[in-house]
């Protein structure tokens, strides 16, 4: 434990805690992945701004999130967790089944803040027996990014659906000038694994239930599988992954990708390292205007859809000082809460939406926050209002494996042991038909049980 004493009381009574703050000595550390230097400076930042309005020093420790199991585990058994963890989705369950998260306090400062201000997709996806496992930070959701003016041209529907996806293929797959689609087809590259979660998630197949591994229903995942290969043979050959399929969409020869809204302030000409080759001028936001964005997706299974999210949360560990650590998770997604949003808002979208006051103050907020790298702009410049509230909006139905049944920890297993992208590739290559794949994947994927 890094307190010597336990705060009375919340920032709501700072200038009390201010007048006695210089006769004590008090401390909290934070785990953080965001390690880039640039990241952690705007964190150390806001960590600096908590210390002027409450007296407690945050030590912000970026920590690689390669190591962080490790590094937790390690940390649980020697009684030294730091006080607050930020931490992504796949640790929520099996760190509070653990010992390691205090459920209870994390639910505390939600209802504090007032859950029905967060999107309640985060809050269900992190959604323990004991409460929340951690605080509702910041998260993104897969996109399908789309030429909307090429769509506009041919009248086509946008693409949410199968269906709507290979008549768009249909309309506009014309190579080597265009490209249908750009599928990932690498089978050890982590996307391919994203791209497939999403796709699958999409017509309802899941491989987990609320008893452990259920096995993919041959019905769903031999559609999914068949759309998955339709998408695949309208891109171009080879090994593709991400790299591929941005660099097409941005030299104007793909008509379909799926990715991250990592690729927002790219696809605006705001990054040299990425530049958009569609015409001559790198800086050009022609392909921005002329782009659309799905993140909710759905098959013909599963009408309702669904949306791959990612999302992220601060945890209170067993190991803090539980007050002084919820004091810090109030004004972190509060009063710090665009400060915390600031450190990459291409990506940190925000999850909770606004103040019981103003519901959409957060998202009024990061939509003005500059993005970018080479050049900045804020989001609300590049992008119309209404593509910023349906990116937002996926956060709400966002969804993963494992999540509502508790399967968390089984279902990324599943996922990392690529056994899906193997399988997958072999049907895309027709060494296999669906059939025999749904029951290979389900045959390989029953022994990690």
């Amino acid at each position: 434990m890094s307190f010597n004493f336990r705060l009375a009381g919340a920032v709501s009574g700072l200038a009390l805690i201010a007048s006695v703050s210089a006769a004590v000595a008090q401390e909290i550390r934070v785990w953080t992945t965001e390690t880039q230097p640039a990241r952690l400076e705007r964190q150390q930042q806001m960590a600096a701004d908590y210390e002027a309005a409450s007296g407690v020093k945050v030590e912000m420790i970026p920590v690689d999130e390669g190591e962080y199991s490790t590094r937790a585990t390690a940390a649980f058994a020697a009684g030294d967790l730091p006080d607050v963890i930020y931490f992504p989705l796949q640790h929520a369950l099996p760190w509070v089944e653990a010992g390691i998260l205090d459920a209870e306090a994390a639910q505390e400062v939600l209802e504090t803040l007032g859950a029905d201000t967060f999107a309640p997709g985060g809050v269900a996806m992190a959604q323990t027996d004991d409460g929340v496992a951690g605080v509702p930070v910041d998260g993104w959701t897969q996109m399908v990014v789309y030429r909307k003016d090429l769509f506009e041209e041919k009248g086509l529907a946008a693409p949410t659906t199968y269906a709507n996806v290979l008549a768009a293929v249909e309309a506009l797959h014309n190579p080597p000038e265009m490209f249908g689609f750009v599928a990932a087809t690498k089978v050890d590259e982590g996307f391919m694994s994203q791209v497939l979660e999403h796709v699958l998630l999409a017509n309802g197949a899941t491989p987990v239930d609320e008893n452990g591994f259920s096995g993919f229903d041959e019905a769903k995942t031999v559609e999914a599988l068949e759309f998955y290969k339709a998408i695949a043979e309208a891109s171009p050959p080879g090994e593709l992954y991400w790299k591929q399929s941005r660099e097409l969409y941005f030299a104007g020869q793909a008509a379909m990708i799926i990715w991250s809204p990592f690729i927002m302030d790219e696809l605006a000409g705001l990054r040299d390292a990425a530049p958009v080759t569609i015409n001559d001028d790198p800086t050009s936001r022609e392909l921005a205007n002329a782009t659309g964005f799905i993140t909710n997706f759905a098959g013909p299974s599963n009408p309702a859809g669904a949306a791959w999210a990612d999302t992220r949360y601060f945890g209170i560990t067993a190991d803090a000082d539980t007050e002084a650590a919820q004091d810090f998770v109030e004004f972190a997604v509060s009063e710090g809460y665009l400060d915390t949003l600031a450190i990459a808002p291409e990506g940190k979208f925000p999850i909770r939406n606004g103040t019981a006051d103003n519901p959409t103050a957060y998202i009024d907020g990061w939509s003005k926050l500059d993005v970018g790298v080479d050049r900045r702009a804020p989001l609300s410049e590049l992008y119309p209002a209404d593509v910023i509230a349906n990116i937002v909006s996926g956060l709400d139905v966002g969804q993963r494996w494992g999540v509502s049944e508790g399967q968390l920890g089984l279902a990324s297993k599943i996922i990392n042991s690529q056994a899906i992208n193997r399988v997958t590739r072999e049907y895309i290559d027709g060494t296999i038909s669906a059939t025999d794949a749904v029951a290979k994947m389900n045959a390989e994927l029953s022994e990690l049980e």
